[in-house]
């Protein structure tokens, strides 16, 4: 995206750009001149001329510099509904609190600078990501709370109540309403919402505008005060600008050396409230262009672009905002494509001042409440009704009501704080919605890589139960790890050995870390206790796992004795070696070389039989780490193990290996090559120093022309050792699906 930006830039605009951005204007302006009128109107309703001006050069200011900056292609950026309703909220806020009106133009301005900081902050230190998570329910409550706020404001407005009304009071007195402002708003209202049938070239807010303009000027023609600009409450009124845009500049930055600490007490909370709506708002736009465009905006690098852009509102004294919905809709559909487009926009909000500003004056306040109360209708999430069918969405209906509730009864600041608290609430039920026990399997249906002796395997599954392995997903916390300890209650009754699997755990607590030390004194009661595999020293974004544990002592020390392996299958392996030895076997590694006969692959064969393959077997002694053959190799040799340990590893790329299976004391491999004559698919290397007896499938042939009833006897039982084989790998695979 980035160089999509950098490219884009560097071509002549193109005429797409031209008209998307002239498009995106038509809707950007208007709405920017309603917001800054509803700031300013919370301070005293004579100051919305210098509110329609506030709205304006905000518009101007975002258009030029945020897609510089911001580089999402057709992203327009202007002054937006969440801005007004935080601004105005602080407006009035501070209205009650007694502070100076002329003060409270530069409070704002404040907590523009300070929320501008803080995106530029947001895009530094990658906090876009972060940003996009918040939970949809506290997104959608937080702007139906705005949008309801904005309707409430606009209301006595688009009645003409006289100040200090309330609105209920005002509902129930006709008597108290101006009749020509509530007629241009509904003119304005009933235009908006025909519109789109009708033309989707015009932009509604426009033609709504128009139908406002117009229908206050025929009522003019029937009563002459309404046309006069001066001490006229019913439109904004001459705009007066105070020096030359640089004046403007120079006062703002100027003001930053008379800042005090109670300024900063009076508008912090409301700057990051601020901050983190503009960005919200800027992100789900650019989530949605992705969808339209087929691309893929850069999060950061785009707050870093609205926050350099917001900066630049408030050295114009601009009103803030951000990436707004409907005006890059209509670019896109206009043909805008590249960020010229909304530089281009830009350009066209400074031309509409400087050429149009004298006629903004006679802008009816009927109409600019009329547009901002249709806005504040499409701003509330209707559909969020829908969830109270189901009793599964219910509580994410409660989410958005209340948010909406704290919204309207203590402010949008409580309501910013109500959201987070519940995003932490939606956090943890999602978190116990599923569970964190992905699969559980007893050591009857899996195995260690090691392959055990016929013998060895009866026992396994005789006492397999004693052992049992705990597959772990997502976080292990306070929300999710009674549920765990309630899922593990019969195993902790029944086993003796818990193999837990923590590689798809992402995080842990010292609840769940507490949890386990339990549970693994429960265990050794019985002589068992727990083990941890999969636990890598780091991964990114992934919390240090056996790092924690070792802090908090549950792993690391000589008392806790909980054991961590590297990897499932040495895991598994132990804990197979711990039953066998309950059940009186004896180490693989510790007894003397066996005899031919001795092998089980051999087991019950006749003695004459024997003593054919006598003839064409070959010792042979490998040291421990000796390599006893590679893949690739070309061979038809059966290795039998008399005595010691022999891993098979298949080599990978970076000089790695991946561990396929073990054989001990006993056993055989290498079948394969010694049936079709093929190469070797792995490597086997001695993990002990191994005695093997090594039978080629040349010499065998050899001796079995000679007598037919050793190769039918031999053969038999191959065919029969791998059929064990596959059916217990086909038992491990069942029981995996299974679950």
């Amino acid at each position: 995206m980035d160089a999509a930006a950098s490219s884009a830039g560097n071509l002549p605009i193109r005429t797409g750009d031209l008209w998307g951005g002239l498009a995106a204007m038509l809707v950007a302006l208007p709405s920017a001149i309603a917001f800054g009128v509803l700031v300013f109107s919370a301070i005293d309703p004579t100051f919305a001329g210098q509110g329609a001006l506030f709205g304006m050069l905000g518009a101007a200011a975002l258009g030029l510099i945020a897609p510089v900056f911001g580089g999402t292609p057709a992203l327009i950026t202007a002054p937006c509904a969440p801005a007004a309703a935080i601004l105005a909220g602080l407006a009035a806020e501070l209205v009650n609190k007694g502070v100076e009106p002329a003060r409270i133009p530069g409070l704002l301005a404040l907590t523009a600078l300070i929320s501008a900081v803080l995106q530029v902050i947001y895009g530094i230190v990658k906090g876009g990501r972060f940003i996009k998570y918040i939970p949809y329910p506290v997104v959608s409550g937080y702007l139906s709370g705005v949008g309801l706020i904005i309707a409430l404001g606009q209301l006595p407005k688009l009645l003409g109540l006289p100040k200090g009304t309330g609105l209920l009071h005002g509902l129930i007195d006709p008597a108290s309403w101006k009749m020509p402002g509530v007629i241009v708003g509904i003119v304005t209202i009933a235009v908006m919402i025909v519109a789109p049938r009708m033309t989707k070239k015009i932009p509604a807010a426009i033609l709504g505008l128009l139908a406002g303009i117009g229908s206050y000027f025929v009522l003019g023609m029937f009563s002459a005060e309404l046309l006069a600009t001066e001490s006229n409450p019913l439109v904004i009124g001459t705009i007066k600008a105070s020096g030359s845009l640089m004046d403007s500049i120079a006062a703002q930055f100027t003001s930053l050396l008379h800042i005090q600490g109670n300024d900063l007490r009076l508008v912090g909370y409301s700057a990051l409230a601020l901050s983190a709506l503009l960005s919200i708002d800027t992100l789900k736009t650019c989530v949605v262009l992705d969808a339209l465009t087929k691309g893929r905006h850069n999060s950061n690098r785009e707050l870093l672009g609205q926050g350099i852009g917001n900066l630049a509102t408030f050295a114009v004294s601009g009103m803030p905002g951000a990436g707004t919905m409907g005006a890059t809709l209509v670019n896109v559909t206009s043909g805008g494509t590249t960020p010229r487009s909304g530089s281009v926009e830009g350009v066209f909000v400074v031309l509409a001042i400087v050429l149009l500003g004298p006629l903004i004056a006679w802008v009816p306040i009927g109409a600019l409440a009329g547009i901002l109360l249709v806005v504040a209708f499409r701003m509330f999430d209707w559909s969020a009704f829908k969830l109270l069918r189901h009793a599964d969405t219910r509580f994410d209906f409660a989410v958005i009501a209340a948010v909406v509730i704290v919204a309207e009864t203590v402010g949008l600041i409580a309501a910013s704080a109500t959201g987070v608290g519940l995003a932490i609430l939606l956090f943890i039920r999602d978190q116990i919605r599923g569970s964190v026990l992905r699969r559980r399997a007893t050591l009857r249906e899996v195995s260690s890589k090691t392959h055990r002796l016929e013998a060895e395997r009866e026992l396994l599954q005789q006492h397999g139960e004693l052992g049992a392995v705990f597959d772990l997903q997502g976080n292990l916390f306070f929300g999710t790890t009674d549920q765990l300890f309630t899922e593990a209650e019969q195993d902790l009754r029944l086993r003796r050995w818990l193999l837990l699997d923590v590689r798809r755990v992402q995080s842990m607590d010292y609840t769940a870390a507490n949890l386990f030390k339990q549970m693994h004194n429960r265990l050794a009661e019985r002589d068992g206790g727990i083990l941890f595999c999969g636990m890598p020293s780091s991964l990114p974004q992934r919390q240090d796992i056996q790092g924690y544990l070792t802090q908090v002592g549950l792993v690391g020390g000589d008392k806790s004795g909980i054991r961590v392996f590297e990897t499932r299958d040495e895991a598994i392996e132990w804990i197979e070696d711990r039953i066998l030895e309950s059940c009186g076997w004896r180490g693989k590694d510790a007894l003397r070389p066996l005899d031919l006969a001795e092998i089980e692959l051999l087991r019950e064969l006749d003695p004459p039989v024997i003593g054919e393959l006598r003839l064409c077997a070959h010792e042979r002694t490998v040291v421990a780490g000796g390599k006893i053959f590679s893949r690739g190799d070309e061979a038809d040799e059966i290795f039998l193990i008399r005595s010691g340990v022999v891993a098979i590893l298949l080599p990978l790329q970076g000089g790695k290996r991946h561990h396929l299976a073990t054989f001990a004391r006993g056993d055989y491999f290498g079948e394969m090559s010694f049936l079709d004559k093929g190469s070797r698919s792995a490597d086997a290397e001695a993990k002990t120093n191994c005695d093997l007896y090594v039978l080629s499938r040349r010499e065998f042939n050899t001796h079995a022309l000679a007598d037919p009833v050793l190769a039918v006897k031999v053969f038999a039982r191959l065919a029969r050792a791998v059929s064990l084989r596959l059916r217990q790998t086909d038992g491990e695979l069942r029981a995996i699906e299974d679950r």
